[in-house]
């Protein structure tokens, strides 16, 4: 059983570009939660390189957009990835006690109150504006979030 359910009724915030991304690490929650140990093991590297690049990707959709929260967003994420850094250090040892603890307990319910808040306004920021400087060189944003 899931241990976040319910995506398209509770995380969809309308912007292309994060809907996808946030589906992904759902799938990858999910998936090593339900995993034995072996599985965990291999798949937690996936999920913390998963979640670099998802950070990296809203970070550079705020700074497209001029999200006026993005240092309080800029710094949960970076509290994030760092306990999943810290915790796949002791994955690799074979220690994957806590980090399993952490998948179950600690990441589902930071995504639920994560995503309302912080992804859902920076959802309806991106929303809100028609075009906005590119955050990668050659092209604009448009309202998936995506870059043209």
């Amino acid at each position: 059983m899931p241990i976040i359910e319910d995506f398209d009724a509770r995380y969809l915030l309308g912007v292309d570009a994060m809907d996808v991304t946030h589906r992904e690490f759902v799938g990858l929650v999910n998936r090593l939660a339900a995993s034995d140990n072996a599985g965990f093991a291999a798949g937690f590297p996936e999920l913390v390189a998963h979640t670099r690049e998802h950070f990296a990707g809203e970070d550079r959709l705020m700074e497209a957009c001029g999200f006026p929260a993005i240092a309080e967003h800029r710094a949960e994420h970076a509290r994030v990835l760092g306990d999943l850094e810290r915790l796949a250090s002791k994955v690799v040892s074979g220690r994957a006690r806590l980090a399993r603890a952490y998948v179950v307990e600690q990441l589902p319910s930071w995504f639920d109150l994560h995503a309302a808040t912080m992804d859902s306004a920076l959802a309806a920021r991106i929303k809100g504006s028609v075009r906005v400087a590119a955050p990668l060189a050659g092209g604009g944003l448009d309202k998936t979030g995506s870059t043209g």
